[in-house]
């Protein structure tokens, strides 16, 4: 019995599921979620809980980059894929990119709309990123690293002639057209469920509760009962996220001439409860529903959401049970692990076990009488192509240790490479911080030299303004308080039992120049004296 442990990783997330294939039965043993913060310790966590050790590893490519190409149908394969190279090395010269950074992988499929032409799906990924991946489960048997564009495909099951959508809304959301039992094109949005978790996570701080707050969210259609405030809370912060993407999807189906008679919703997104409505309301031509592994029949005590929580990592363990797409592993396979293909010989014989027991019987019994020349011939013939493929397989086994070893000092430089820009980057924060605290001092020096200039400038302006009207102050006229209460403006409060004399003090500051847009309260009177308030600026 075959088995397999997928796991899909992105950030703060890792789902987890070990699949067992035995002919066409297929059983989820363990499956589960995990949060993290440190990835290989996580990792080696599950590989213990799941007890995996020696269990190929399947896992997603991250980051990678889509293209398409139209092709001759006509191409002989060698020349197909030096046409397909030259794009892709086009591609790149137009975006500045270096082509040998990437690892390459492709997928023809014929035109609908051309039968001459084939329809290529291009996808490169960044060979140190690469690098990284393999070198978290070094010491495990990773066996298969492969898009997970094209590995949820096979969680269903498509019948001939159908043309449907898979929506996996996950870190990002990626939507898989599928025309006719083929993959037929590949979009990747930003957007998508680490959007609403991390404005979830600023108010809960905790992403594992954000998540289960996810997995308790309702949406309510145009006929749901009317929102709590917590409801209405949450929705607010992932709505906005499933709207945008919900017309995206439908703008991929109002282009495609194809008609789109089904659309698959999976990932983290389809923990919130009533997804399958929200999006058949804005989607009323096609069918919605929610992604179900097409081989889980019967739950027994798991639920079906569970199975559904982990469908990435399904996926991705049924592609290395030889399940979907194949040929699209960017795992490198090492020289031992190519010896058997190498060795596969393709015999055109009976199937019947007679003839075949007949065929070797005959030849040990020819062996044991004496040989003509022709097969003392082919024997030497035989011989000399064994020590040949020995002698071959001697240097290409001590080449491959070679190539191991200067790969090794490779990855151990690019270590130690990683490592120094690691204490460069702190530096640079340990400065960044310093700069940070100078500024902030050198400010406060700024706002304190400000404060005291502008205390110099206004000490001494009341007794200088009292110096100058001193003289024009009527008799009647009594000062009761003057106030400088912002930079240049002057409150004068004064009281006479005259309104006359009042106003000719008033009138003295404004028509002199004593004071500017000089205003003055209409007066009040008690016991016979009359008290205003004048106001203006010092000019």
């Amino acid at each position: 019995m075959a088995s397999c442990l997928g796991i899909y990783v992105e950030s703060n997330i890792i789902k987890y599921a070990k699949i067992s294939k035995d002919r066409e039965k297929i059983k989820v043993e363990a499956f589960g979620v995990k949060f993290y913060d440190n990835l290989e310790k996580t990792i080696n966590q599950i590989i213990e809980e799941t007890y995996s050790y020696k269990t190929p590893i399947s896992i997603n490519l991250s980051e990678e980059i889509y293209n398409y190409f139209d092709m001759f149908a006509l191409l002989t394969n060698k020349d197909l894929s030096k046409a397909i190279k030259t794009e892709f090395e086009i591609y790149c010269g137009d975006q500045g990119y270096n082509p040998n950074v990437f690892e390459t992988r492709y997928v023809v499929s014929k035109r609908p709309d051309d039968k001459d032409k084939l329809k290529v799906i291009h996808i490169a990924a960044n060979k140190i990123e690469l690098t990284k991946k393999t070198q978290v489960l070094e010491k495990y048997k990773l066996t298969n690293i492969v898009p997970l564009s094209m590995a949820i495909t096979n969680l269903i099951e498509t019948k001939e002639k159908e043309n449907c959508i898979i929506v996996n809304i996950e870190e990002n959301t990626t939507v898989t057209t599928i025309i006719d039992e083929k993959i037929y094109n590949i979009q990747v949005f930003d957007e998508g469920c680490q959007e609403f978790l991390r404005k979830i996570n600023v108010k809960e701080n905790s992403f594992a509760k954000s998540y289960e707050i996810c997995k308790n969210t309702t949406i309510y259609t145009s006929e749901g009962k009317e929102l709590q405030e917590i409801e209405i809370g949450y929705l607010e912060d992932i709505m906005p996220t499933l709207y945008t993407i919900v017309g995206k999807v439908r703008k991929i189906i109002n282009e495609r001439e194809e008609k789109i008679s089904k659309v698959y919703l999976t990932g983290t997104a389809t923990l919130i409860n009533n997804l399958d409505l929200y999006f058949q309301e804005y989607l009323s031509e096609v069918e919605c529903e929610i992604l179900k592994p097409y081989f889980i029949k019967s739950m027994g005590d798991i639920s079906i959401k569970d199975y559904i929580e982990v469908n990435s990592a399904i996926s991705l363990a049924l592609s290395d049970l030889g399940e979907g797409v194949q040929g699209i592993n960017f795992r490198k396979q090492t020289f031992t692990e190519k010896i058997p293909d190498l060795l596969k010989i393709e015999i055109n014989s009976k199937n019947d076990s007679k003839g075949k027991l007949a065929t070797s019987k005959w030849f040990i019994n020819d062996l044991k009488e004496k040989l003509d020349k022709t097969e003392i011939n082919l024997l030497r013939i035989a011989g000399g192509v064994f020590i040949l493929f020995v002698v071959y397989s001697y240097f290409s086994f001590m080449l491959q240790n070679q190539m191991e070893e200067k790969e090794q000092q490779a990855q151990a430089s690019i270590k130690q490479t990683n490592a120094q820009i690691q204490l460069a980057d702190n530096d640079k924060t340990k400065i960044d911080t310093r700069i940070s605290d100078y500024t902030e001092m050198i400010q406060n020096l700024q706002d304190l030299n400000d404060k005291i200039t502008e205390a110099n400038r206004t000490r001494n302006v009341i007794p200088n303004f009292l110096n100058r009207i001193m003289y024009i102050i009527p008799e009647n006229v009594q000062i009761i308080s003057i106030q400088n209460t912002t930079d240049s403006h002057i409150v004068i409060e004064a009281q006479s039992n005259k309104y006359e004399q009042l106003g000719m003090f008033k009138a003295k500051l404004d028509t002199e120049m004593y004071l500017t847009n000089v205003i003055s309260t209409s007066g009040k009177q008690e016991n016979k004296v009359i008290k205003v308030t004048i106001e203006g600026d010092l000019p």
